[in-house]
């Protein structure tokens, strides 16, 4: 049976992370599951410019933003699949 949490949140299944748009406040949503815990998570900032996905060539300055952003979020990344921070460095950063 499927989970209504999945059909709420309009993704494909549990950790698919999918963009929200229309979110006042928050850019992207997954319905996290650990074992038997599930949790809906909305995180990222709206329209923040992030430094995405590495690229070859990239500037120090994109590079030191990335590397700033995951040092000042490494306790609550480390946590795992059921905090925000985690998805954030895994779809943002």
């Amino acid at each position: 049976m499927a989970d209504s949490r999945l059909k709420r949140a309009g993704v494909s299944g549990f950790n698919k992370p999918k963009r929200t748009p229309s979110h006042p406040k928050k850019s992207h949503i997954v319905v996290a599951k650990d074992g038997t815990q599930v949790k809906t998570i909305r995180f990222g900032e709206q329209g923040a410019a992030t430094a995405g996905k590495p690229k070859a060539g990239e500037s120090r300055r994109t590079k030191m933003k990335r590397k700033s952003f995951k040092s000042r979020h490494q306790k609550n990344i480390s946590k795992g699949k059921m905090s925000a921070a985690y998805w954030a460095d895994k779809v943002k950063w």
